[in-house]
This record gives structure tokens, sequence and C-alpha cells, in this order.
């Protein structure tokens, strides 16, 4: 004879043992019945943006949840990031709408993890698995950090310096190009300053003709 449950326990083959496998059950579902806890496996939770994670949450004593009213929500949210109630998904903020999901396979042994797809900054911050049954209501904190590994890569003091070097460049590029201007129109300046004196000159030259050479007596 062996003792099995929906919590997988340990299964046992003596009689001693199996009594006293009964005797532990029934302790433990005094204790369910007397209080409902919940307890987070992973109180602290990173995942990079883009990537999928699992928020971890379980009852103890293990019972069945199929028939559980679990919420899990952000804190200082007042909607919530996934509704279960008996069987059914029920509404949710809509930021969170298609990203969510209670994974149901657990609930007979206790677990009430919720995946969250494709996260993002906004993510980020205190998830709260709160669940109710005929045994009252208890809650857990799961804390999620997500982070993008590309923007960890650059620091800040190395985007100061890029943001100088540019400037810089940019300024000096500026400033080659006015004096490359202004040496054109200085060039074009002189050329046409020779070309006034040149034209003087010419107007010199035919203004003041030699005078002829006197005449013999």
């Amino acid at each position: 004879m062996g003792f099995t449950s929906g919590c997988k326990y340990p299964s046992f083959s003596h009689p001693w043992r199996t009594l006293l496998a009964h005797l532990v059950a029934l302790h433990l579902l005094h204790l369910g019945s007397a209080q409902l806890t919940v307890v987070a496996p992973n109180l602290h939770v990173t995942a990079n943006v883009g990537q999928d994670v699992v928020l971890r949450c379980q009852l103890s004593p293990c019972k069945d949840a199929w028939h559980s009213d679990i919420r899990w929500f952000q804190h200082g949210s007042a909607g919530l990031v996934h509704h279960y109630q008996n069987g059914l998904d029920l509404e949710q903020m809509e930021e969170y709408k298609g990203r969510t999901e209670l994974l149901r396979n657990g609930l007979s042994d206790g677990n009430l993890d919720l995946r969250i797809t494709a996260v993002s900054f906004a993510d980020s911050g205190s998830y709260i698995c709160a669940v109710q049954d005929f045994d009252g209501y208890a809650e857990a904190v799961v804390e999620l950090e997500v982070s993008d590994p590309f923007s960890q890569i650059v620091h800040p003091w190395k985007v100061a310096l890029a943001v100088v070097i540019i400037l810089l460049v940019g300024s000096s590029v500026l400033i080659i190009f006015f004096l490359h201007r202004k040496q054109g129109e200085l060039r074009a300046e002189g050329t046409e300053y020779r070309e006034v004196l040149l034209a003087q000159n010419r107007v010199l030259s035919e203004s003041f003709q030699p005078l002829p050479p006197p005449k013999s007596l």
C-alpha cells in the first residue's frame, strides 16, 4: 500500500511508514485549513529586454489550486497583470494582454507560476501573487529586474566623451570651411584689385603720351 497526492508526496511501502504518511497528510490538511500561506522560491528574478520570464509562487502547505482565485498584480498599479479564477482567465491591464500565462500544469501541485513574454523596462518592479480560497487569503512578493545588456556595455562617460569628440570635430570642420572660404574671397578680391590697378595704369599710359621732339631751327 502506498500514499500519493497531487503535490507529489513520496510513497511508502512499509505499513508503519504508510500510517506515518497518513498522519503527516492529516496534519498538513489541518494546517492548510487553519492557515493559507504563499511562498516565492525566487524573491529576485532578472531578465533581459525581449526575453520571456517566469515568476514563481506556490502554496504552502501544498494543495490543489485549480479552484482558487489567483491574482498577479504589480505593486503600485491599480490594474491586474493576470487574474485566474475557477479555470478561467479574467480581465487584465491592457499592456499585459496577450503577454501573460498562468502555468496551469502546476496548479494541482499548488504552483501559481506566471509567465510574462517579451519583457521591457516598464515590466520591472515588485509583483504580488495573491491567492484566495475557502481557507483564506495569502500573498507573496517577487521582484523582477529587466535590463538591457547592450546599454550596460556603453558607460555614461563613454557617451559623454563621444559627444565631446563629435562637437570638436564638427567645430573643426566649420572653422576649416570658414577659413577656406575666406581665403577664396581674399584671393578673389586680390585678383580684382590687380585688374583695377592694371586698368588704371593703361588709362594713365594712354593719357600721358610723350611730347614730340622740338624741331631744329
